[in-house]
């Protein structure tokens, strides 16, 4: 029986609340590429946050686990065809220990949340926004931890196609992902709230999702153009492909042959274009400084580069008769894939998987800004694109467009060449910069700053794309404030948090000693 000024009482058996959890992943994981239903996203989250209702933190767990399982081991499936099963595992287990984690503490928030605001419009008001705070701080501690994170399956990397993308430009990827579950939780709620009239709750969701809507897409400020050719050799460029010395180099050397007499103001290649590192090699810059002069255009390709007997994965700038005039390391190679973290520790669980990583990557210490006779370009190397800080360092240094050099060869047709390039576009939406992600096989693009496709290659197919490009030096919302807003909202989910423990451990009190 329903106490007016309540709130509607539900709870599905354990086991209903664990199989819709089940559900909710895979209903999650179809909103990101290459389904790219984007709006089954925030379903697939109000499932997650429907099964979490009437549950304690260790029921809590248990679903957020299993969501977490079930979202993962979709989502990163394409990790078995370079690595196999335990690493595929392995990731998705531990992205699925932090889901839990976070649906966990989420289940406290649900439960207690409306005792400490015991008002509809402070239930309504509050409540959704802790979740999403929540929802954020988690992501944000798994993007950065351990051994640098995994910045990959946010919820606001499924909205790269959606009317949703463009709000990037003013609260970031942390600041969508917290929009997204906001609206979610908020629909949550007002399921909860059977004391408002129907048109009521309904009026509230649609007059959310129409507010948060109708914020405009930030304006495109032109400050330039660059012409640029960018070369998809379709090379077999994998990290366990055999193939002849020089063999990639020559890919894509051949695949930019085609280009000679067109004027370009830069060629940039692929990670790992050039597989004989240039700056150890007479015959490799000899390539090098015949593609640069013929095409009378400097040339960004990536390399593996060993100063001083450490590895790097760097990309560099090649000028004709001068060399690599700068470079960039990768600042975030992949743990278990480019290094191994604590190999001593790790290499009891599984020696043979541990030992077919033999070299060790150094992690880059140089700015990741080139200085191409003019043009400032930011560059990202593969996993880079996902890394925020970095992309912050991009804008701070000035960067007025963003060259993201990737080699997906390891993944053959699978999902992640895919749901990089939605990485990419809404980094172009984010920083407002023209993007360039050129692969070794694909997917290749130039994104506008606007998120618009301005040319693309057919994936496994070597060619080039050769355009005018806008240039940009403004700032857009979400690169002024930086990280803050990510601080922001995870503080205020976590301060809610506290709220409920507080006042369950208060109320507890009260129990185990009543006033007489």
């Amino acid at each position: 029986m329903h106490v007016p000024g309540r709130e509607r009482v539900f709870s599905l058996p354990l086991w209903a609340s664990v199989l819709v959890a089940a559900g909710a992943g895979a209903i999650l994981d179809a909103g990101f590429p290459d389904r790219d239903w984007w709006f089954l996203a925030p379903v697939g989250v109000a499932l997650m946050l429907l099964a979490l209702l009437g549950r304690s933190l260790g029921a809590g767990l248990l679903v957020g686990l299993v969501a977490g399982l079930s979202f993962w081991l979709i989502h990163i499936f394409w990790i078995t065809l370079y690595l196999g099963l335990v690493p595929w595992f392995a990731l998705g287990g531990l992205q699925s220990l932090f889901f839990a984690a976070g649906l966990g503490v989420t289940a406290v928030v649900l439960r207690h949340g409306p005792r400490v605001w015991p008002s509809v419009w402070g239930r309504l008001g509050l409540l959704p926004v802790i979740v999403a705070g929540l929802w954020t701080a988690r992501e944000a501690i798994s993007a950065v931890w351990p051994y640098g994170g995994f910045a990959w399956g946010r919820v606001a990397l499924s909205q790269s196609e959606s009317p949703f993308g463009p709000l990037v430009a003013w609260v970031g990827l942390s600041g969508l992902s917290f929009i997204l579950v906001w609206l979610s939780a908020l629909t949550v709620q007002l399921f909860r709230e059977p004391e408002l009239a129907r048109t009521l709750r309904v009026g509230v969701g649609v007059g959310a999702v129409a507010l948060v809507l109708a914020i405009p897409a930030w304006p495109t400020i032109q400050s330039g153009t660059t012409r640029l050719a960018a070369v998809q050799g379709n090379a077999d460029a994998g990290l366990f492909a055999e193939y002849d010395p020089g063999q990639i180099l020559q890919d894509h050397t051949s695949a930019t042959l085609p280009l000679i007499g067109e004027t370009v103001d830069f060629v940039v290649w692929p990670e790992n274009a050039s597989d004989i590192d240039p700056t150890r090699s007479k015959a490799a810059a000899q390539v090098l400084d015949y593609v640069s002069t013929e095409m009378d255009a400097p040339l960004i390709t990536g390399t593996i580069t060993r100063p001083e007997d450490t590895y790097y994965n760097s990309s560099l700038l090649w000028k004709a008769g001068r060399g690599a005039v700068d470079v960039y390391d990768k600042i975030h190679p992949v743990p278990f894939a480019e290094y191994m973290p604590d190999r001593a520790f790790w290499r009891p669980f599984a020696p043979d998987l541990i030992d077919l990583i033999g070299r060790d990557y150094g992690i880059g210490t140089r700015d990741n800004i080139f200085d191409i006779d003019g043009v400032l370009a930011g560059i990202a190397i593969c996993f880079d694109i996902a890394d925020d800080q970095l992309v912050h360092e991009m804008i701070d240094g000035n960067a007025q467009i963003i060259l993201a050099q990737t080699n997906n060869a390891d993944f053959g047709r699978t999902d992640e060449s895919v749901q990089q390039l939605a990485i990419a576009r809404l980094r172009a939406l984010e920083t407002s910069r023209t993007v360039v992600n050129i692969s070794t096989v694909g997917s290749s693009a130039i994104i506008t700053p606007d998120g618009q496709t301005l040319d693309s290659l057919p994936t496994f197919t070597a060619g080039a794309m050769v355009q005018t490009v806008p240039l940009s030096d403004a700032t857009t919302p979400a690169m002024l404030v930086g990280r803050g807003l990510e601080w922001l909202v995870s503080g205020l989910g976590l301060a809610g948090l506290v709220m409920c423990v507080v006042s369950t451990q208060r109320q507890r009190r009260r129990s185990f000693h009543p006033v007489i």
